[in-house]
């Protein structure tokens, strides 16, 4: 319908939000899609509209999302929802299922894999009847692992068949993540809401290997203590990082998601681009060596009993950032992000794929910002560089990946794959490599 915003942002006027808003009212695709901006206050949204001049550029839409009448009415006027209003455990479940209802697509930044389990379970079959792409984890959490894994994968298989005729499948695929950012209110409040609400018992569930994939893979061995050997430069250690329980899951349902298509189609593209049965994907926070990365280790461990004691926790509230608080322009332009990968072959370890993603700019808040733009972007519109005007309202999904045109709850790179690439490539926030590495010579793949 012509009356329909292309993309409604929930939670506009909250940090995260207002870094959103800020990007897509400069995207240079900016004139090819149309704009709302929902929250609970008007007062808010005309604030946020007067402050970054835009007028009469986008509509205001006042929605509670406690209130599924008025969620409804938001989504049924929306063809992509950005869904920043967390914690999701919370407030995510009515967004979704209105999206799921009306066919409409959804991203949002969590990083609560209880929560994805949650709506997988409730929401996944409706979803691919309606054809509805819902795409959780949008942002830091769990854009550049999916990434990595994603490319390490296809640049194995652009060797072509392995001696014995079958095309090269993953094995160990360890990612190494150097990041500097800040912290905002909103993530505070779902660290909290795991500690407080969330039924401990989905907690533990939500902790079990491919506890979001419909397919069980091989688990990481626990590592307290990493070590990531770099053919040609220094061993990169490192220590147990907070993120990554939830990075896992989304690549291991990345995993699931191939395994499973390739399973129902028995076609030899499906089967080709499958991640492979010995797959096993973990990652660890980059130290800069390793007396700092057994401080890291303490002090995570120390950090998560600390806040176990409500006293404690009931304090931590006071002095961690507050509902829209979070880091300065300065301090966020100051950030980055280096992911750096080796995925081994299974059939042969000593081929190994190296790949490195950079990123300028705070990951958590201003990379997060572009990320999760440009995945509602991908669902709309072909990249700048395509040079093509495309037509919103018959959306792009035709250009995605197969897993994509059949909706449902999908991962970042079962549902935009290489469109979601070139279009964080094209931010000039984002860099990204891929390389074989075998006996010694790094050839160039991607």
């Amino acid at each position: 319908m012509a009356d329909k915003s292309d993309i409604l942002l929930l939670g506009a006027t909250g940090y995260t939000g207002g870094l959103i808003t800020r990007y897509l009212s400069a995207h240079p695709q900016r004139s090819q899609f149309t704009l709302a901006l929902g929250a609970r206050s008007t007062q808010k949204l005309d604030k946020l509209v007067q402050d970054l001049d835009l007028h009469e550029s986008v509509k205001t839409v006042q929605v509670d999302v406690t209130k599924p009448d008025e969620v409804e009415a938001a989504v049924k006027g929306a063809r992509v929802v950005i869904n920043t209003v967390g914690p999701y455990w919370l407030w995510g479940t009515p967004v979704v299922r209105s999206c799921v209802r009306n066919g409409v697509h959804y991203v949002d930044l969590t990083g609560e894999t209880t929560w994805i389990a949650r709506i997988v379970f409730e929401l996944d079959y409706f979803a691919t009847k309606t054809k509805s792409i819902i795409v959780p984890a949008c942002g830091f959490d769990s854009i550049p692992s999916d990434i990595s894994a994603h490319l390490a994968n296809k640049t194995l298989k652009s060797l072509g068949p392995s001696p014995t005729g079958e095309y090269y499948s993953a094995g160990n695929s360890l990612s190494s993540q150097a990041i500097s950012g800040g912290i905002s209110g909103g993530t505070v409040a779902s660290m909290m809401t795991a500690l407080e609400v969330t039924p401990k018992h989905l907690i533990r569930q939500s902790k079990i290997p491919y506890a979001i994939s419909p397919i069980v893979g091989v688990r990481p061995a626990f590592r307290l203590l990493y070590d990531l050997p770099i053919p040609g430069a220094k061993t990169l250690r490192g220590a147990i990082f907070f993120m990554a329980p939830s990075n896992r899951a989304v690549v291991q349902r990345s995993f699931g998601l191939l395994a499973q298509q390739a399973i129902e189609k028995k076609d030899k593209e499906s089967a080709v681009i499958t991640y492979g049965s010995q797959f096993c994907y973990d990652e660890y926070m980059e130290t800069p060596g390793l007396l700092s990365a057994v401080a890291l280790t303490v002090a995570l461990i120390v950090g998560i009993s600390v806040l176990l004691i409500r006293p404690t926790r009931y304090l931590a509230k006071k002095i961690l950032p507050q509902s829209g608080e979070g880091p300065s322009d300065e301090k966020m332009q100051k950030g980055f992000l280096k992911l750096t990968n080796i995925t081994s072959a299974a059939s042969d370890p000593s081929v190994k794929v190296k790949t490195v993603i950079k990123g300028k700019g705070d990951p958590g808040y201003l990379l997060t910002a572009i990320m999760i733009s440009e995945s509602a972007l991908c669902m709309l519109l072909p990249p700048v560089s395509s040079g093509q005007n495309g037509n919103t309202e018959k959306g792009n999904v035709h250009a995605l990946p197969v897993l994509a045109s059949g909706g449902g709850i999908l991962t970042p790179m079962t549902a935009f794959g290489d469109e979601l690439i070139q279009r964080l490539h094209e931010s000039g926030r984002f860099e990204f490599s891929s390389s074989v590495v075998e006996d010694s010579v790094t050839k160039k793949h991607y």
